[in-house]
């Protein structure tokens, strides 16, 4: 590989845009200053525009194996690299749900081959696997997902003595998805008659008293054992007294938010209907800004997707057989982009979200900032240019996007992942597969 010489942008890092020059040589960044000469280098011209590091997902679903009508993980990953996304956590609600360290492993064996950016995949939890689990390596595996709410798949973990056995004894991150299941099949028993019923009913079924219940078990467990705890998705108001403001590295219960509960509220329903059914609902206008607050506020720590893709024609079907999940990864920066347009949120607080707390909370080796001798994982970022996005434009093998017809000011001009440009003016070089994250623990 060639060195790559990034002049005269401004680089958003540890909490400073100040404009300078990005040196990149071989895997690594090698210096990062002002007026950097170098006559071996491929030389770009980033006057006017971001430099950053590469965004990390810790939550999405790719869908493979078993379930690639929908999305695999070469078509997800590229996607991921049109979005800016260089590395991505995969969760392991699969067909086979990667429950076994051989099932997991077959998972990270595929990626090796098709993942055109790095990767990471979850252990996932049973009620009747935890030796399986205790098995993990959590120098590369990025953590351990426990379904305390129904979704995709079957892999709901509702049975209290199981939930104790690995809070109190899984040593490495637990990931959990927070819904009370007795509550959500008590609301939808009493509304499963409704006339009409419609994606509008979904917070009210999928509902806030669901969330915190589950969301403060969780806390409650971790706390008890001193477990280290992520909540993901988080959908309400009334969630957020569960976490304390602070350093993401200094905390050992933390949560995250995602680009679509920052962005759509429940008026949306009415309009997109299906399209922006998931798990957790996505709930109030009042929800949505308390989140934001949270987020600035350092109560909630990163930023992530639940990318989460199904069909056209299963997201056609009726409410009450149509799938939760909504696809987003190619369009998570942008999201978080429009935010920074309407003077919500800096360029600092955006790359702190989604780039360096990701990597401080799992502990990710060399990625997540631009310093020297880092992967060099990195975004040039235009703030100016307009896009319209169509779903005729999209990279999901799903072909559609809940954001077709929007238009938004921010676009992603080129991605370096590991050293290597592979996305540049909207045009996508796969240029070899991305690297399997690895963990301190």
């Amino acid at each position: 590989m060639a060195k790559v010489l990034i002049k005269s942008g401004t680089v958003i890092n540890r909490g400073k845009s100040i404009e300078q020059d990005v040196l990149i040589n071989n895997d690594r960044i090698e210096r990062i200053d002002r007026d950097i000469s170098d006559s071996t280098a491929t030389i770009i011209d980033a006057s006017g525009k971001w430099v950053t590091p590469g965004i990390i997902d810790d939550q999405v679903h790719f869908r493979e194996p078993g379930l690639t009508y929908k999305a695999d993980i070469h078509s997800e990953s590229r996607a991921a690299l049109a979005g800016g996304v260089t590395s991505y956590m995969e969760m392991p609600n699969t067909k086979p749900a990667a429950a076994t360290q051989e099932l997991l492993e077959d998972k990270y064996q595929i990626a090796s081959l098709s993942s055109i950016v790095n990767y990471s995949f979850y252990m996932g939890a049973t009620n009747e696997n935890l030796e399986h689990i205790l098995q993990t390596n959590p120098n590369n595996v990025c953590g351990v997902k426990v379904f305390m709410g129904s979704s995709t798949g079957n892999m709901l973990v509702d049975d209290t003595t199981v939930l104790e056995g690995i809070f109190s004894r899984v040593g490495m991150l637990i990931a959990t998805h927070c819904e009370d299941e007795a509550t959500i099949r008590g609301n939808l028993e009493k509304y499963k008659d409704t006339p009409n019923l419609d994606a509008t009913y979904h917070p009210i079924i999928r509902s806030r008293e669901g969330c915190y219940k589950s969301s403060s078990l969780a806390v409650t467990l971790a706390k008890k054992h001193g477990t280290r705890l992520h909540v993901l998705h988080i959908s309400t108001a009334e969630e957020l007294e569960l976490f304390e403001a602070g350093d993401v590295r200094d905390k050992k219960i933390t949560s995250e938010a995602c680009v679509h509960h920052l962005f759509f509220d429940s008026s949306y329903y009415s309009i997109l209907g299906n399209d922006i059914k998931c798990n957790p609902a996505i709930k109030d206008i009042s929800d949505r800004d308390a989140i934001m607050k949270a987020l600035l506020e350092d109560r909630i720590d990163v930023i992530a997707t639940d990318h989460a893709p199904h069909t056209r024609e299963e997201k056609d079907k009726p409410y009450s057989s149509a799938p939760s999940g909504l696809p987003l990864i190619q369009h998570t920066l942008i999201l978080m982009m429009d935010h920074y347009q309407k003077g919500r949120i800096t360029p600092e607080q955006i790359v702190k979200k989604m780039c360096h707390a990701p990597a401080d909370l799992f502990r990710i080796v060399d990625r997540g900032y631009l310093d020297e001798g880092m992967y060099a994982d990195v975004l040039v970022v235009d703030p100016h240019k307009e896009q319209l996005i169509s779903n005729a434009a999209v990279h999901y093998k799903c072909g559609w996007t809940p954001l077709d017809g929007m238009t938004f000011k921010g676009s992603i001009d080129e991605v370096f992942v590991n050293g290597v440009s592979k996305y540049k003016n909207g045009i996508i070089y796969e240029l070899g597969s991305g690297q399997r994250l690895t963990f301190r623990s």
